[in-house]
């Protein structure tokens, strides 16, 4: 059989996008890696079993390992006679435990999960209290210190807007010839919110939204943010530390079991948080 005859036999393909919750405590990360578990790994060989084809994903965020998502998106091809309603419940039970598919649907064909999105939001809680809680432990960053939240919300405001964000990303290496990557990202908000949790303890939660993010962004402003809080660095040095684009002069990076990509947003979808 010659290759033009395969061509032609192929079915036809569909664009779909899917809704995707996870568990980050599973996995080695998002991105496909070879000898580790990872979400999109996972992902792809489950459904390329169910389609009985090789189907590659795009996801809208590369999340590090130990990260976890409530609201990622993954786009794919898909042969256009698919029975898509059920692929949620089937996808959800064969890459369990720590997936879950939330919805699926047909798109437009040239929607991709990750050039498409107009924003990606993400939540970290802290849980601020001496004693640990174990039920949180896989999703929050337990600092025992007394944080002050007033002075950890004056410090997200030099954070809004497009900024030069050297200072809190780790820096890609340059391929030869090229110039370096640039780490200028737009924030849209940045907020900090306070509740008790059912024992008692105080829950600390940022909630951040960007245009994009760059690798650790997100984590290095919590951790520089906790130590305003702590005392140990004032709010109006963050506007210092944004102008030096010195990864030196910002704090640490916060764990990752305390970041969910919560949401990502996309031209025509319904108002998110």
């Amino acid at each position: 059989m010659s290759t033009t005859a395969i061509i032609e036999n192929e079915p036809a393909v569909r664009r779909a996008r899917l809704l995707v919750a996870y568990d980050g405590s599973y996995f080695h990360g998002f991105a496909e890696n070879r000898d580790v578990r990872t979400v999109a790994g996972e992902l792809r060989r489950a459904l390329s079993l169910i389609a009985r084809r090789n189907v590659d994903i795009t996801g809208a965020g590369r999340t590090d390992a130990g990260v976890h998502a409530w609201g990622q998106m993954v786009s794919c091809d898909l042969p256009e006679d698919f029975d898509l309603e059920n692929l949620p419940r089937r996808l959800t039970k064969m890459c369990a435990p720590g997936i879950v598919v939330r919805s699926a649907q047909w798109t437009e064909p040239d929607f991709n999960a990750r050039f498409s999105a107009q924003w990606r939001h993400y939540r970290y809680r802290i849980v601020n209290d001496p004693v640990p809680d174990p039920a949180l432990a896989a999703t929050t960053w337990q600092i025992a210190e007394p944080l002050e939240i007033a002075l950890m919300r004056l410090g997200c405001d030099p954070l809004i807007g497009e900024h030069d964000f050297s200072a809190f990303c780790r820096r890609p290496s340059a391929e030869p010839g090229q110039e370096p990557v640039h780490l200028r990202r737009r924030v849209l908000s940045a907020s900090w919110s306070l509740q008790t949790t059912e024992r008692d303890q105080c829950l600390m939660t940022l909630d951040i939204r960007a245009q994009s993010f760059c690798h650790q962004m997100v984590r290095s402003i919590v951790g520089t943010l906790a130590e305003v809080g702590l005392g140990s660095l004032s709010p109006g040095q963050i506007s210092g530390i944004l102008a030096a684009r010195d990864r030196s002069l910002a704090g640490t990076v916060a764990p990752a079991q305390g970041l969910t990509l919560w949401a990502v947003g996309y031209p025509g979808d319904s108002p998110e948080i």
